[in-house]
């Protein structure tokens, strides 16, 4: 099972508009849409890259494989910039 966490330092709130991400030691920041804050929440709760695929395709009526690939290329960036721990 893979574990999703924001990595310590990184400081995070959401509202309705998305979700933003702070790198207290850089000051940098990330923000994050609507669609992103669903597939954040969704891991940060525990759910697979796979659940958060389907859910995103549900809420948004988009193609699964666009999904998938929406999904995989979040994680990545979030992981590349130092903000989660996977």
């Amino acid at each position: 099972m893979t574990i999703f966490a924001v990595r310590r330092g990184v400081s995070m709130t959401t509202d309705d508009e998305g979700t933003v991400l702070l790198d207290e030691h850089t000051g940098a920041y990330w923000q994050l849409n609507s669609s992103g804050s669903l597939v954040l929440s969704i891991l940060l709760a525990g759910g697979t890259p796979q659940e958060a695929t389907k859910q995103l395709a549900d809420r948004y009526a988009i193609d699964h494989g666009r999904a998938a690939h929406d999904v995989t290329d979040l994680v990545n960036h979030l992981r590349e910039a130092g903000l989660v721990t996977i």
